[in-house]
């Protein structure tokens, strides 16, 4: 067929559409644009225009008497509501979304058409005022790298502090606009649960993401947490602040922990007596984590004469979490012979402790593979503030830092500390957190409600490796 009908071999048409058939079709999409006004036409038209008026005026007064009296339910259920319209239909309108995409090269010409294709804004949300989440389809022909290439241009052309692109299934995208950074001030340590009841292992509270959140990790089942970080950043909030979420449970034994601080223990002695087991010295740290292996052994051989595949929590079967403070001391850095042994022992205990409640917490500055061989095994991560780009998808996982998680950006100072990263585990879009700052009045309020009691009549292993 001739190109003056329209045509193309191959089903390419070579006319734009129409622009009352795109019309209809935005309408089509939005449909509150149009029905809200024929309503109020309607009923205008129906009732007159002084009902019409009460009504709304009304509807009005509902909210402004709701914001001032409950605010928190008001900010939780209409705000984002509004904030969304907003944004959507001032900050984000077609016009604008359009000049902005063109101007950042994310938009494509139909050659045949002459048309200039831009990607479609499908939906805005606004949790909080700092957060914006667009839903974006894109254009045929663009693909995510396309997007996470200009990630900074667009960042830079909406003003905002940061932008991270993922995708949420074929042709569409997740656009995350950081406005501002969401953390103001410092969060407090995590509450100390009152009783056994209220703890639970597998979520426990350490602070709040950039949605408001909570940040809940766990320390049972195949979950091993890797914490990595550069000095000052906030790293002893992730080591604390679990420790204070479940305190109760170390008080009554249910919970036993192993702490291998290889720095000379100054960033545990404050609160030895919370700790089952503690070395502060690389042949203590070996001499812990043989100990611990063959504990699990000897809860692997008590599970296959009970006829059992997983160990009940309980008096007799506590969780053991081993917590090695500063990793790359037994990874990188220890003498060869001492490496391959500490290596081998983690690796042991973390690849076979899930049936007997063994679990690892490792905490590091670099997270280099050449530093932490056995990164891969650790399943729940977290990247405070680094020292270089590439450290960000060595602790997260390969493209989070095109994705969005610019832990490398974050400022090293005490203002800054706690704040970082993890990766959504559903969306593996990265999402911001901060930690709760636990001072060490916090520890020692720890200390002092939750350090566990010997059994009477037992020897006592001391923190130091003698026998009182």
């Amino acid at each position: 067929m001739s190109k003056g009908n329209g045509y193309k071999p191959g089903g390419r048409a070579t006319r734009p559409t129409g622009r009352d058939m795109k019309t209809l079709a935005w309408l089509w999409r939005h449909p509150l644009v149009w029905s809200v006004p024929v309503v109020l036409v309607a009923g205008w038209a129906r009732y007159g225009w002084l009902p019409v008026a009460y009504t709304l005026a009304g509807a009005v007064g509902v909210l402004v008497v709701w914001w001032r009296v409950h605010p928190p339910t008001f900010d939780r259920w209409v705000l984002p509501t509004l904030r969304a319209f907003k944004r959507r239909w001032w900050d984000y309108r077609g016009g604008l979304w359009g000049a902005l995409l063109f101007e950042c090269d994310l938009t494509r010409d139909n050659r045949l058409t002459g048309e200039v294709l831009v990607p479609r804004l499908e939906r805005v949300r606004a949790v909080t005022p700092s957060i914006d989440v667009l839903r974006v389809r894109m254009v045929r022909g663009q693909d995510l790298r396309a997007w996470t290439d200009r990630s900074e241009a667009l960042a830079e052309a909406l003003c905002a502090h940061r932008v991270a692109v993922a995708k949420a299934k074929p042709g569409r995208l997740t656009v995350v606009v950081e406005r501002e950074n969401p953390f103001a001030v410092p969060l407090p340590a995590p509450e100390i649960p009152t009783s056994v009841e209220e703890v639970d292992l597998s979520a426990l509270d350490i602070g709040d993401d950039e949605f408001g959140q909570p940040v809940l990790v766990s320390v049972t089942g195949t979950s091993h947490l890797f914490v990595a970080g550069a000095t000052g950043t906030g790293k002893s909030s992730t080591i604390w602040g679990p420790l204070r979420q479940m305190g109760p449970m170390i008080r009554d034994g249910l919970v036993r922990v192993r702490v291998i601080d290889p720095k000379g223990g100054t960033e545990t002695e404050i609160g030895k007596e919370l700790f089952y087991r503690r070395a502060v010295t690389i042949e203590d740290a070996l001499e812990l984590l043989r100990e611990a292996r063959e504990d699990m052994k000897a809860a692997q051989q008590r599970l296959r004469g009970d006829k059992m595949r997983r160990a009940v929590l309980g008096p007799d079967s506590p969780q053991d979490l081993i917590m090695v403070d500063e990793l790359a001391m037994l990874t990188a850095f220890a003498s060869r012979g001492d490496r391959g042994e500490a290596i081998a022992l983690l690796s042991e205990i973390m690849t076979q402790g899930r049936n007997t409640l063994f679990n690892v917490a490792g905490y590091v500055q670099e997270p280099s593979k050449d530093v932490v061989e056995i990164r891969e095994l650790f399943t729940t991560r977290i990247c405070l503030g680094v020292t270089a780009a590439s450290h960000v998808d060595m602790a997260l996982g390969d493209g989070a830092r095109d994705r969005g998680a610019l832990a490398d950006e974050i400022p090293l100072d005490e203002e800054h500390a706690g704040i970082g990263f993890r990766v959504d585990k559903g969306s593996r879009l990265p999402r911001r957190l901060r930690l709760g700052h636990t001072t060490d009045e916090d520890i020692t309020e720890l200390v002092k409600r939750c350090a566990p009691l010997p059994p009477a009549g037992l020897a006592v292993v001391r923190n130091t490796g003698e026998v009182a």
